[in-house]
Order: C-alpha cells, then sequence, then structure tokens
C-alpha cells in the first residue's frame, strides 16, 4: 500500500536533483518556443523552415548527444565506490573522445544541408531552413566541448550548475534572437537564420562558462590533478562508446520517428508542417521535465548501484514514476483544455490553429506512456542496462511507430492526426516492453548483484 511518509525522502533526493536538470531543459525549450514564436510572425514558411530544419538537424544530434549521457553512469558509480582516479579517467578521456565526436559529427551535419532540397519540402520552406540549419551544424562542436563537463558533474551529483549554465545562455539566446532576426541595434537583418546564428553564438558560451567553474571550484578541479597523459586510454574510450553508442542510437531512433512526420507533415502541406512545429514545441517543453525526472533516476540508480543498495534502488525508482505520472496527468489535462488557445501563440494563420488544435489532443494522449518510459531508460542507464535499448527502439519507433502513422494518415485519410497517432502506439509499446526488462533486470540483480 502506498505511504507518502515512505516515499517523502525519495521525493526530496529525486526532486533535488531533477529541479536544477528540468529548469535547464526547460529553459532551452523556451528558447525553442522564442525562437519559433519570433520567427513565426515572419509567416508559415518560415516556422515551418524553423521546423523541418530542426528536425533534421536533431535526428543526428540526439545520437552525439546521447553518447555522451553514457559517461554519466559510468563516473557515478565509481564515485558512489569512492574510486575518484577512475572517475577521473573517465572524466579525461570523455574530453578528448567527445571533442572528436563533435568534429566528425559537424561534418556530418552540415555536408546534410545540401540534401535538405531533396527531401519533398516547399521550395520556399527549404529556402528558410537551409541557412538557419547551418548554423546549427557549427555549434556541435561547442556543445560537445561542454558536454563532458556537464555529465561528469552530474555523474557526481552536481545538477545545479549545468541549470545555471543552461539558463544564462538561453537568456542571451533569446536576446540575440531579438538582434538578428528584426535587425535590432544596427544588427543584420537575418529573418530565420539569424535564430540559427544566436543559438549558435549561446553555444559558444556555455564550455567557457562551466570549465570556468570547474577550475575554480576546489573539490572538482582537484580531478584534474589525477590528469596524465599517460592516463589516455582506448580501452576507457570503448568504454564511453559502449555505454554511450546504445543511449544514442535509442534516442535517434526515437527522434527519426519524429524527424520522418515531420517529413510526411510536409507531404501533406505547409499549415500542416507550421501546425505539427507548434504541437512538438509544446510536447517537448512536457517532455523536459521527463527528461529531468529522468536524467535524476539514472544519478540515484548508478550511486545505489555503486553501493548495491537494491532496497534504496527500488524505491528512487517508484519515486521518480510517481512524480513523473503525477507531471503528465497535469501536462494531458492542459494541452486538453488550451488546445484552440496556444496555437494563437504563434500564428494567426486559422488553418494552422486548427490543424494544431486537433494535435494536441493526440499529444495529451501518449503524455503518461512518453513519461513511464523514459524514466524507464533512466533506471535502465543507471544500471548499465543500454544496449537493449536500442532493440526496443527499433521495434517500438521504426517497425510500428512510422508505418502505423503512414498507414492512419494516408490509407486511412486521417491526415495530420493520423501521424501522431502512430506516436501514440509507438511509444506505448516501448513503455511496455522497457517496463518487463527493468523488472526482470532488476529481479536477477537482486540474486547475483545485491547485498540482500
Amino acid at each position: 500500500m502506498y505511504s507518502f511518509a515512505k516515499y517523502k525522502e525519495q521525493y526530496k533526493l529525486n526532486l533535488t536533483l531533477a529541479v536544477p536538470v528540468v529548469l535547464s531543459q526547460t529553459g532551452q525549450i523556451v528558447v525553442q518556443l522564442v525562437d519559433n514564436a519570433m520567427v513565426g510572425m515572419l509567416g508559415p514558411a518560415s516556422l515551418a523552415g524553423v521546423g523541418f530544419a530542426g528536425a533534421v538537424f536533431w535526428a543526428v544530434f540526439c545520437l552525439v548527444m546521447g553518447i555522451t549521457f553514457g559517461l554519466t553512469p559510468l563516473v557515478g558509480e565509481m564515485f558512489a565506490k569512492g574510486q575518484h582516479r577512475v572517475s577521473a579517467s573517465y572524466f579525461q578521456n570523455s574530453i578528448l573522445l567527445f571533442f572528436l565526436l563533435g568534429v566528425v559529427f559537424f561534418a556530418i551535419q552540415y555536408s546534410a544541408s545540401y540534401l535538405m532540397p531533396y527531401l519533398g519540402q516547399q521550395p520556399e520552406v527549404v529556402e528558410q531552413a537551409v541557412p538557419y540549419y547551418k548554423y546549427l551544424a557549427w555549434s556541435v562542436i561547442p556543445f560537445m566541448i561542454y558536454a563532458p563537463f556537464k555529465q561528469f558533474l552530474e555523474g557526481v551529483g552536481n545538477t545545479t550548475i549545468a541549470m545555471v549554465t543552461a539558463l544564462v545562455a538561453n537568456a542571451i539566446n533569446i536576446f540575440f534572437n531579438w538582434l538578428l532576426i528584426w535587425g535590432n541595434w544596427g544588427f543584420p537583418e537575418m529573418g530565420a537564420a539569424g535564430a540559427g546564428l544566436a543559438t549558435l553564438i549561446s553555444r559558444c558560451l556555455t564550455p567557457l562558462m562551466i570549465i570556468g567553474y570547474v577550475v575554480m571550484e576546489w573539490k572538482y578541479a582537484r580531478y584534474f590533478s589525477f590528469f596524465s597523459f599517460r592516463r589516455f586510454s582506448l580501452r576507457r574510450m570503448w568504454s564511453l562508446l559502449k555505454m554511450g553508442m546504445p543511449i544514442g542510437l535509442q534516442m535517434m531512433l526515437e527522434n527519426g520517428a519524429f524527424v520522418f512526420t515531420t517529413l510526411m507533415m510536409g507531404w501533406i502541406g505547409t499549415a500542416a508542417l507550421a501546425a505539427n512545429q507548434i504541437a512538438i514545441n509544446f510536447a517537448n517543453f512536457a517532455f523536459m521535465v521527463i527528461v529531468g525526472i529522468g536524467a535524476a533516476t539514472t544519478i540515484r540508480v548508478s550511486h545505489e548501484y555503486g553501493r548495491k543498495d537494491s532496497g534504496q534502488l527500488k524505491l528512487a525508482i517508484r519515486a521518480a514514476y510517481h512524480i513523473g505520472i503525477a507531471w503528465n496527468l497535469f501536462t494531458a489535462l492542459i494541452f486538453i483544455i488550451l488546445r484552440s488557445h496556444i496555437p494563437m501563440i504563434f500564428t494567426d494563420s486559422a488553418e494552422v490553429i486548427a490543424i494544431a488544435s486537433t494535435l494536441f489532443v493526440m499529444v495529451a494522449a501518449f503524455q503518461i506512456s512518453d513519461g513511464i518510459q523514459a524514466i524507464t531508460i533512466g533506471a535502465l542507464r543507471g544500471i548499465q542496462d543500454v544496449k537493449i535499448l536500442i532493440w526496443i527502439a527499433l521495434l517500438a519507433y521504426i517497425v510500428i511507430n512510422i508505418p502505423t502513422g503512414y498507414m492512419l494518415a494516408f490509407n486511412a485519410g486521417w491526415g495530420p492526426e493520423g501521424l501522431w497517432a502512430g506516436f501514440f502506439i509507438g511509444i506505448t509499446s516501448a513503455a511496455v516492453l522497457l517496463c518487463i526488462r527493468l523488472k526482470r533486470q532488476i529481479g536477477t540483480l537482486r540474486k547475483t548483484f545485491f547485498r540482500s
């Protein structure tokens, strides 16, 4: 039977870690909302172009970002065991590895800009998308300099500094949006491309801020004393890739369903694509809170995994589910109530508003499934069971989600709503499969790994 007293301390521990991540993640979504609101004033083609470019960018960026997430559970386990030299070794090797990956993925992203005219979108949409996209591609490199410091700090239980860094960068991003989209204070009027340049500027500042903090704070700077040239290790880098690559591939496959749906929305028309972008923005906004809870779950679980304490580990996971489901019920209700009002923030097009209002009902429908699958992934990362994530994502999003959405949208005649119904079915399938996997793994670990 549920007892608040039993979980009170767990809620506190989870939220202490989660709230800074939530604020930093939602801050980024606020910037995207501001981007889209400001760009949307230029017209539906500009809004659709930014949405199209963002979807293509995130298809690859999710992979590289997911790879960086592999550092957190490795550092978290070693930190809980008091093995600080090993934590420092992972940290040192991640700095070099992530930078090299950043250069490689920048080249991939930038090259993809030349393929965008061939992805079936309207010419006016592509015209707005390409320059915006190229600036986003450049921003991969500073992000990958920032990432090892962020993930290391989260591994040792500090999520606050990444929050402060992100919020400051977000404020700078919004300010430069105002300068560059509209050409205020004598700056060039760049339109949608200005929003991309503003993002690049803000991402260039984040590594400077977080590195400055780590260098000045002794309890973290002392890890540098363990650094040496001989500690660069292909074995450590391979461990980081083995942990991070499945996470990145799972994120890429999940996001790939959203990207392909965005492409299919473009086949329906510019208004559908613009409405889809509005719905995705708010779906992402709600999801960022769950991302924070999932990140906190990874940290808590990795620490209890390192201590071999199965009791606390299970309580931490259950508390995360409680918090996540409560949030998802709230957001589902808000999306249904305000489904016709939210789109008016971005456009005065009656057609776009009508389509977006129906999509918000679909967004509300999959909130709980989305929350459960994300928190379960966080728990599986914490116990370092990540290979299965690829196969579940492949089945749920590629085999089930995309074909179902296509058939409902084009064969059954549901249109944009059919594409989002595919999301609901795919995400729900992922949630069920992930929960089955987590329950099985916890049972196995109790018998073979944890102390009783």
